[in-house]
């Protein structure tokens, strides 16, 4: 390990920021906005459609440099693999909402898988802070705008439920 830090400091930010682009593309893939979403009844505080973007590139952006300063921070390899299978996970989640949610129009189905893309943010911050508080702290904003999404998931499926039917 200590080859790479040494001959290769950019690799964990090259593959940290590769990943963080290949959810956001992937989410962004099954994310459609269209006639179907447009119809449904949201609530007065919901911020702008074109909002979303800025917010969740920053999301992103601090994700890939929690995970950058998680692996700087964490020195045995078992526990830096444990992170990347955190993140992973939680990269994993974040695409299923958004195919849950756009793809399958299943706002119902999505509000439950939003506890656990919240659970994983909040589980990656508890192993990282003892690393590095600074990788644990760059994921609080990520918590809180999941927290915001499932109220906001939450009054969706309240105004316009039944769904799948």
């Amino acid at each position: 390990m200590t080859f790479f830090r040494r001959r290769r400091p950019w690799l964990p930010v090259a593959v940290a920021g590769a990943a963080a682009l290949l959810v956001a593309i992937l989410g962004g893939a099954a994310t459609d906005v269209g006639p179907w979403y447009q119809s449904l009844a949201k609530p007065d505080w919901q911020p702008p459609e074109w909002a979303f973007g800025p917010a969740w590139t920053l999301i992103y952006a601090l994700t890939a440099l929690s995970a950058v300063a998680g692996w700087r921070g964490i020195r045995k390899r078992w526990q830096r693999e444990w992170m990347v299978g955190l993140f992973c996970l939680n990269g994993a989640l974040n695409v299923f909402w958004s195919v849950l949610f756009f793809s399958l129009k299943r706002p119902d189905w999505a509000l439950y898988e939003v506890l656990s893309l919240w659970a994983s943010v909040l589980v990656l911050i508890v192993f990282l802070w003892p690393h590095r508080v600074s990788a644990a702290a760059l994921l609080v904003p990520y918590l809180l705008w999941v927290s915001f999404a499932g109220w906001l998931n939450y009054t969706v499926v309240a105004m316009n439920a039944p769904f799948g039917a």
